[in-house]
């Protein structure tokens, strides 16, 4: 194993700053009363769980499982992004969208 297979403390922190960001700017842009709405704050509350998941698991010394929960986060948020109950202002960097 070379020392770029491994998940360090510092990638764990770069994508958890990279999924936090993401949480902050996907807004949900769904009418409120509608069920797209509630598939939205869903979506959001899994990705804040995940990613609140991810930070105690850096903070435990588990960068295995913060790796893959911040992963699962982020996920969510692109889920969203492209089914379009967020509204991400085009961001096709913290997020994955459609061309």
């Amino acid at each position: 194993m070379t020392a770029r297979d491994r998940i360090t403390p510092e990638h764990i922190e770069r994508y958890l700053d990279t999924t936090r960001r993401a949480i902050a700017k996907a807004k949900i842009v769904a009418p409120e009363k509608s069920y797209a709405a509630h598939i939205a704050a869903n979506f959001m509350d899994m990705a804040v769980r995940y990613h609140s998941d991810a930070v105690h698991f850096h903070n435990q010394g588990d960068f295995v499982n913060a790796f893959a929960t911040c992963n699962y986060a982020h996920g969510w948020l692109d889920a969203g992004a492209r089914l379009g109950v967020f509204d991400v202002g085009g961001d096709d960097v913290l997020f994955t969208l459609l061309d």
